[in-house]
């Protein structure tokens, strides 16, 4: 199999190309809009990249969900995605959404690591559950806050649920992509980094969602991760890669009420 080609989701999304201006405009109106309810770049470690910006519904927030962004853990940072903590403001819950450090700058265990700081930033600013929530890479780092053994006893149990979006669960693949050399992942961490080959945290609720519509690749990843950690997964009729995610802006979705329905 073509590694490359089972991981491009661009080439096989109509308008792909136009997906990334449209996101940084309506990022930039939601934090226009948002006003004194937005603090931006808010740090959550020492390095440049580790910074996160918060977004505050009205009154007093029930909890606190995070966004972690994609991109293969090589592009993109927080500033693409504010329009996406639209839902979950709207029902009464804080959005963080970190940056962090990319490849090649970082490994893959460094960026799990900063996650994991960005996380105690996080409870240290708000009171209530932590719900974290990712795309594609973001959905990896998101699922690897649920893995056993990565956040401190304290923090853990402020972090209760998982909804990885088309998570890298296995990245075994990623291996025979042109992506390595950037990426630069070995066997060991590999097997230290997949969350599909770790356990998963007790008393942290996952649930995996991915879009029918992807690439089958990332059918597999949601699926394999579903199986292995023995949690529902949902996939998203119609939805391709790049607009799984839309339905974070809307408070009446299925997957905002995945997020925080509940509590």
């Amino acid at each position: 199999m073509d590694m490359d080609r089972a991981y491009a989701n661009g080439a096989f999304i109509a308008g792909g190309d136009a997906y990334p201006a449209r996101w940084a405009a309506q990022a930039l109106a939601f934090r226009t809009a948002m006003g004194s309810r937005a603090t931006l770049g808010l740090a959550c470690g020492p390095a440049e990249r580790q910074r996160l910006d918060l977004f505050r519904p009205l009154g007093a927030a029930r909890g606190t969900v995070v966004f972690l962004h994609g991109g293969y853990w090589m592009a993109f940072d927080r500033s693409s995605w504010s329009h996406l903590a639209a839902g979950a403001v709207a029902r009464g819950w804080a959005v963080a959404m970190p940056s962090y450090t990319l490849a090649p700058q970082a490994r893959i265990p460094a960026m799990t690591a900063e996650i994991a700081a960005a996380l105690g930033a996080v409870a240290a600013q708000t009171p209530g559950p932590v719900v974290v929530t990712g795309h594609s890479a973001g959905g990896h780092l998101a699922a690897r806050m649920a893995c056993a053994g990565v956040l401190d006893a304290g923090l853990a149990a402020r972090v209760v649920r998982s909804v990885p979006i088309s998570p890298l669960a296995d990245l075994a693949p990623l291996r025979a992509t042109k992506m390595n050399g950037t990426l630069r992942l070995t066997e060991a961490e590999v097997a230290a980094e997949s969350p599909a080959l770790l356990p998963r945290r007790p008393g942290c609720g996952v649930t995996v969602w991915v879009g029918g519509q992807e690439r089958p690749a990332f059918l597999w990843q949601a699926r394999l991760l579903s199986e292995n950690w023995d949690c529902p997964w949902h996939v998203a009729p119609g939805r391709h890669h790049f607009d799984v995610i839309d339905d974070l802006a809307d408070p009446d979705s299925l997957l905002v009420e995945t997020l925080v329905g509940g509590f």
